[in-house]
This record gives C-alpha cells, sequence and structure tokens, in this order.
C-alpha cells in the first residue's frame, strides 16, 4: 500500500510540474530593446534574416497554423491592407510552425504576397515568447510585434483577435512613426 501511495504521490507531483510549466508566462522581447535576428526560410525556399529588413518598419506576426479559419482570415486582412502597409514602407513577414511548403500552398491558396517562414521546430517563435502546446505539439502564439527601422521592438500585441488586427497594427504605425 505505502509503494501505491508513494506512485501516485509522485504521479501527482510530475502532472503539477508539468501543468505548471506548460502555463507558464513567456516573456516577450521588451520595447524598446533589439528584436532577436533570425533567419528562416519562406515558402518559395529562400532564407530571410530580420537583419534584411534594417532600416524598414517590420510587421513580424506569428500565427498558428495555415488553412486554419482564424490565421486565415488575419493572413487576407494583412492581404486586404498589404498596399497601404507598402506605401508607408512597412513590410510584413508572418511566422508560424508550418513547413515551407505548407506556406508556398497557403499562399498560392491565398493570393497572399507577402513573406511567410517557417519555423518547424519553434526556435523563433520561442524567442518571441510566441509559442504554446496544443496536444503536445508547439505552435506559434498569436502575437504580433513592431519593429523600428534601427531593429527595436516598439510595440508588441498578445492574444490578438485575427477579425481587426491588421486594421489596428495600421492606426498604431501611423503614430509610433510620428514619434
Amino acid at each position: 500500500m505505502n509503494i501505491r501511495n508513494t506512485i501516485l504521490s509522485a504521479a501527482i507531483g510530475l502532472a503539477t510540474l508539468t501543468c505548471m510549466a506548460a502555463t507558464e508566462p513567456q516573456t516577450q522581447p521588451e520595447i524598446g530593446k533589439p528584436a532577436p535576428d533570425f533567419s528562416l526560410t519562406t515558402g518559395d525556399g529562400s532564407q530571410v534574416s530580420l537583419k534584411d529588413y534594417r532600416g524598414k518598419w517590420v510587421v513580424l506576426y506569428f500565427y498558428p497554423k495555415d488553412f486554419t479559419s482564424g490565421c486565415t482570415m488575419e493572413a487576407r486582412n494583412f492581404q486586404r491592407d498589404l498596399a497601404k502597409y507598402s506605401d508607408a514602407g512597412v513590410v510584413i513577414l508572418g511566422v508560424s510552425v508550418d513547413t515551407a511548403q505548407s506556406h508556398k500552398d497557403f499562399c498560392a491558396k491565398e493570393g497572399l504576397n507577402f513573406k511567410l517562414l517557417a519555423d518547424p521546430d519553434a526556435k523563433v517563435s520561442t524567442e518571441y515568447g510566441s509559442v504554446m502546446d496544443y496536444k503536445g505539439q508547439k505552435l506559434a502564439s498569436r502575437n504580433t510585434f513592431i519593429i523600428n527601422p534601427n531593429g527595436d521592438i516598439a510595440k508588441v500585441y498578445t492574444g490578438v483577435k485575427p477579425a481587426d488586427h491588421s486594421e489596428q497594427v495600421l492606426k498604431d504605425l501611423v503614430e509610433l512613426k510620428k514619434s
């Protein structure tokens, strides 16, 4: 009976620690601090590094999964507003744990003309405090970062609502560019 109770107690303790680790808050890069650099693959197989965009404003958005309803809505809205971003000298980059091939297919199906970056090991998502566990699989959390031309974090959005997010980012960019 003692061994059974010991094993049960150990199992409960391990489960508690696992749950605590899974729900522990993540730390996003701080506003005013340098954005973590990275190099990731696009749907066309090319490599993109954040440093490639030094001197430009960048909207770096993390999303869970290609071809899902919320992620498709968010991508379509960024595409809808892409001319406004381009006219303002702003680059849109999307990141998820999907493969480069999935991004290629998603861009083709949805007519997306901005880069989606493959982060299959969730390393970059983790560096940006934008990773979650879903049924044992790591996915990117729906967070967005505005990065200024100096490469510093200018604004952070967590728990983004995809329906009106692009419009909010555009409004905030106008204010950020004034300062």
